[in-house]
């Protein structure tokens, strides 16, 4: 969504792109209005899926808004912290330098990964080896999510 909004050069997206290259997230009311517009669109009926979404507690505390009980899964990536920094140097984004991706693993360990024991407490996280090719890895998560 975020890319979207960015490359369609909206208001939005001008504020989002600022931010995303200062290696911060964008703020919570910004997220959360975005996805519920989104999610209002007719392909996502059938089923979606969220990257990197929620991100902070409030952020929990919309999706149980707007989904009450109907996320499904929450998967973890099992991937070590240099692996991904390799990774996404590779994709070559502008906003995608070593130190603005290790600040964003700053933040993640700090404010994201707490809310993993939201999640368990539900019973909805499942582990997924992230380090294969992405054909393994796609295979590793269609498992998890069909368990």
């Amino acid at each position: 969504m975020f890319r979207f909004h960015v490359s369609s050069g909206t208001d939005l997206g001008q504020q989002v792109d600022a931010l995303l290259e200062a290696g911060t997230y964008v703020p919570d009311e910004l997220t959360v209005a975005m996805l519920a517009e989104r999610l209002q669109e007719p392909d996502t009926a059938s089923g979606f899926i969220l990257d990197g979404f929620p991100r902070t507690a409030n952020q929990v505390a919309a999706l149980d808004e707007l989904l009450g009980d109907g996320l499904d899964r929450v998967v973890l990536f099992d991937v070590k912290e240099d692996a991904l920094v390799d990774r996404m140097l590779a994709r070559g984004r502008v906003d995608d330098t070593e130190d603005t991706i290790r600040r964003r693993f700053r933040i993640y360990e700090e404010e994201t990964a707490p809310l993993l024991d939201i999640y368990k407490s539900r019973g909805l996280v499942v582990e997924v080896d992230g380090l294969g090719e992405i054909d393994e890895v796609t295979d590793l998560v269609l498992e998890a999510l069909n368990r």
